[in-house]
């Protein structure tokens, strides 16, 4: 099975320079490993043939009744001496073997004849038997000692691992930060909500990065401006001609080409009018904030609605106080249940508590959206060519407007179909 690698550049980042770091630091321990058991090697063989030399020509001058008295005091831990010709052995001798012998012959020869041989057994084992001046066998009984590892060795080399993985863990997120803002000012930038910069600081290449994305945000706001202006202008100077030409009609003779002269009109100037508020609601920060009680709020909409014979209830409604824009979030409201009440005949509010705010739910039971058209909906003269054509009067901008406005005043509107038929339009406010 092929392996696969992590999705965020940020573990990727740190899996490879924690790998080469430790490759890095594994090579150079077996280096100083290394190192270290040569130096100890050469330390230990040097001393091994001083002690041997000293200890071998003590023993060769002593009387024979006194070298077994001395014997003890000449042992080291390594090896250890013994009169007679010891246990017996194979000449054959294995590498470390091998070259301890030839050290300890290079340090008695020629003075002294000595002979090796290999104690089979449970441990590595060598004997040299060593004749003395007067025809006594002296054995020396060498056990090489294992390399010996410090106690505190594994613990310190965890520890140094686990000082390079958080200062590698460390790195990386401080690289990867700047990324991350990154992405997140750019999922935050969308035209018709208010910018927010990006930090220009940091590193060169991260506040250049900060710079450039901050002038890509203004010219977004320009080019949106620009164009929001042209459909606000032209909207309003066609006003004045489609009032002369409206004059016109009522004027003149009667009939039916008078009422579907008529009829046109009323649906250009709907979507003139509809065109100016469009404009206006990318800029709804012109209002200024205030205090609302939500409930009287709501109430207050819903009874107008009702004096008029609409067919608008509350399901749930809940005491809550927000600071937003009040004409705005009316006009928001006003879009929704018009809308619900041209394709549905009815509609219900639902205002809730949830972890992101307060959301106030305009319901109905009519056709809905198809699941692949619910954003572009909220595009300006989006249509649907079936259930919402031209024959409901509707323009196209209503969604629009309430996106727009839900946006400029910080909330935010979502539109999904209900289980059953029906579309649940919510706003929600931070």
């Amino acid at each position: 099975m092929k392996a696969r690698w992590p999705g965020s550049l940020r573990s990727r980042l740190f899996l490879i320079l924690l790998a080469g770091l430790l490759c890095g630091q594994g090579l150079a321990f077996a280096i100083m490993l290394l190192e270290r058991d040569q130096s100890a090697r050469a330390v230990m063989l040097t001393t091994l043939q001083r002690d041997v030399a000293v200890a071998v020509a003590l023993l060769d001058r002593l009387p024979d009744p006194e070298r077994a008295g001395w014997l003890p005091l000449l042992d080291r831990p390594t090896y250890r001496y013994a009169l007679g010709p010891g246990a017996p052995g194979d000449a054959a001798l294995p590498a470390r073997a091998l070259m301890i012998a030839d050290e300890i012959r290079a340090a008695l020869e020629p003075r002294f004849s000595v002979r090796f041989d290999a104690v089979p057994g449970p441990v590595e084992r060598l004997q040299g038997h060593v004749v003395l001046a007067d025809g006594a066998v002296l054995t020396l009984d060498v056990r090489p000692a294992r390399r010996t590892v410090a106690s505190w060795l594994p613990v310190a080399l965890a520890v140094q691992l686990l000082v390079l993985a958080a200062c590698v863990w460390l790195a990386v997120r401080l690289a990867v930060r700047p990324l991350t803002r990154f992405a997140e000012a750019a999922d935050r930038l969308e035209p018709g909500r208010p910018a927010t910069r990006f930090a220009e600081d940091g590193p060169d290449e991260v506040a250049r990065a900060g710079k450039a994305f901050n002038a890509l945000q203004a010219r977004i706001a320009r080019h949106l401006d620009e164009r929001v202006r042209i459909l606000a202008a032209i909207s309003h100077d066609l006003q004045t001609p489609i009032t002369r030409m409206r004059l016109r009609v009522e004027t003149g003779a009667e009939g039916p080409d008078q009422d579907r002269l008529l009829h046109d009109l009323t649906v250009i100037e709907a979507l003139v009018r509809e065109g100016i508020a469009y404009a206006r609601s990318v800029h709804g920060d012109v209002e200024p904030s205030a205090r609302l009680d939500l409930r009287a709020f709501v109430e207050s909409l819903v009874f107008d609605y009702q004096d008029g014979g609409r067919d608008v209830s509350i399901t749930a409604l809940t005491d809550a106080t927000v600071t937003t824009r009040p004409q705005a979030l009316r006009r928001i409201l006003v879009n929704l249940i018009d809308n619900a009440l041209r394709y549905a005949g009815a509609a219900e509010i639902a205002v809730a508590a949830r972890e992101g705010g307060i959301a106030i739910a305009v319901l109905d039971r009519g056709p809905g959206i198809p699941a692949d058209q619910l954003a572009a909906v909220l595009l300006p003269f989006w249509r649907l060519e079936e259930s919402r054509s031209r024959d409901t009067g509707g323009t196209g901008l209503g969604l629009a407007i309430a996106e727009q406005l839900a946006a400029a005043i910080g909330g935010r509107l979502t539109l999904r179909n209900r289980d059953g038929g029906g579309l649940d339009a919510t706003v929600t406010l931070g």
